[in-house]
């Protein structure tokens, strides 16, 4: 009787990178018989919504949380390089971990996804297939290939150099615009980023949470064979279906849109990590109010230091409803519901009433408008998001995006403005239909013999036949 493959997984940390390698892993059980093990490397005890998430996982799906350390850490280290140091800090015990699969399974691969192939060493020493499962965009994925090679040509910081930089198979964008671990190239955040891109060719394939009609000149370009460039498979959208993460139900959310018209709400949130300062979050209030449109609101405490003050902890700190302006619930009870720190998001984008979603875009949030149909307004915060508020504003024209006034905040005027042309001016009725186009594409791609589905087969009959 021949034993079930089995995969092990290295998520680096973060909500954003677990959910849409559980939804990966699923179609791996599910549709090809595999099995998964994750290995969470965690400092102090899991998160509750991590624990929550993965206690909830289907048969055939294991998890393992080793613990990581990081006493000796000055508290201001940039993001990225906290969660690099997270999977390289977690390596003795991924060898355990894969001494006991080794002897209990049939593993076949290790896949990492974009900040942990430091975990490649440990596979190579197994002789088990090494590979990346790339949770954001083909274009930052076309980005991370080419970085070596930017690194090399451009001696200045990027966002001081006077032309657009040309990503292969992408629009061309202004050095300000690329994700912010590359913004200050003296960072050690910059140099984890360089030193995860230089070890992509060490993969046996990339993965990428992306489909063609959503990133035609990207997908083109990194499916071109290149000598020492890992094949790469578009197998996306893949998004978290079904129960929510935070234990809450949501329920009183989705009542109040079973009694509103339909396609007449806009869905505002930035995300499990995405903050506002107190000045921007008192604009978008005002905003929402001036635009007299039918709104959900997801709020959160502000937070004057980083955009993504709560990616670490999704638990918004205080009350949200103390930092809104005077009156603004009252004022706007009849069409809106502002609810604290969380939503249950998918539901609400699959919901007839949902005509608008204003996010952050982060990709999953991205993926999710995508497959629900919902035409969005772009207002990135952090990571990558800037470049993907251009694949949704400039490549696809799926997204509206505010302009930001001088002083750095969007203004009321201007977010009115915006929201009311999303929700019932004729850009907001092209939009809409181009959005529609784009659903029925990922759903194609996700069908039996889709593109997405046929990429991620070709992987696991790759793992499947592994000799060792």
């Amino acid at each position: 009787m021949e034993q079930t493959p089995h995969i092990a997984i290295l998520p680096s940390p973060g909500m954003g990178h677990l959910i849409p390698l559980v939804a990966f892993a699923k179609r791996l059980v599910l549709l090809h018989r595999f099995s998964v093990t994750f290995v969470v490397p965690t400092d102090g005890p899991p998160s509750t919504s991590q624990k929550a998430f993965l206690e909830g996982l289907p048969a055939g799906m294991d998890y393992v949380f080793p613990p990581v350390n990081f006493d000796d850490l000055p508290g201001d280290v940039k993001i990225e390089t906290r969660i690099s140091l997270t999977v390289t800090r977690s390596l003795p015990s991924l060898r355990d971990v894969f001494k006991s699969l080794v002897a209990t399974t049939r593993l076949v691969a290790l896949v990492v996804d974009l900040f942990g192939t430091d975990g490649f060493d440990v596979a190579i020493e197994f002789n088990i297939s090494p590979y990346i499962f790339f949770p954001s965009t083909a274009m930052a994925l076309s980005l991370f290939l080419y970085l070596p090679k930017l690194d090399q040509s451009v001696s200045c910081e990027y966002r001081d150099v006077p032309d657009p930089i040309q990503i292969p198979g992408c629009t061309p964008i202004h050095g300000r615009v690329l994700l912010d671990p590359v913004q200050e190239r003296k960072n050690d955040a910059y140099k984890w980023v360089l030193h995860h891109t230089k070890r992509y060719r060490l993969a046996e394939g990339i993965m990428v949470n992306s489909f063609k009609e959503l990133e035609p000149g990207a997908i083109k370009v990194l499916q071109e064979e290149e000598p020492g460039k890992p094949p790469v498979y578009p197998i996306g959208p893949l998004i978290q279906m079904g129960s929510s993460i935070s234990g809450a139900d949501g329920s009183d959310c989705l009542k109040w849109l079973d009694d509103q018209p339909r396609g007449s709400v806009l869905f505002i949130s930035f995300g499990s990590g995405g903050t506002l300062s107190y000045d921007q979050l008192n604009e978008l209030a005002l905003g929402l109010e001036m635009s007299e449109q039918r709104f959900l609101w997801v709020v959160r405490s502000p937070n004057d230091k980083v955009a993504n003050a709560n990616f670490f902890n999704a638990q918004s700190q205080n009350d949200p409803f103390d930092f809104l302006p005077k009156g603004f619930l009252d004022r706007t009870k009849r069409n809106g519901l502002v609810v604290p720190s969380w939503a249950p998001q998918a539901q609400i984008l699959s919901h007839d009433s949902t005509g608008g979603f204003l996010t952050h875009c982060g990709w999953n949030s991205v993926l999710e408008g995508v497959i629900y149909g919902v035409p969005l307004i772009a207002w990135p915060l952090y990571a990558e998001q800037k470049m993907n508020a251009v694949i949704l504003t400039e490549d696809r024209k799926v997204a509206l995006r505010p302009k930001t006034s001088e002083n750095g905040i969007v203004g009321r005027a201007e977010i009115a403005k915006v929201v009311k042309s999303l929700m019932e001016g004729e850009e907001g009725k092209w939009i809409r239909n181009r959005m529609r186009d784009l659903k029925d594409a990922a759903a194609k791609n996700l069908s039996e013999d889709g593109s997405s589905t046929k990429a991620l087969a070709e992987v696991a009959a790759k793992w499947k036949n592994k000799i060792f």
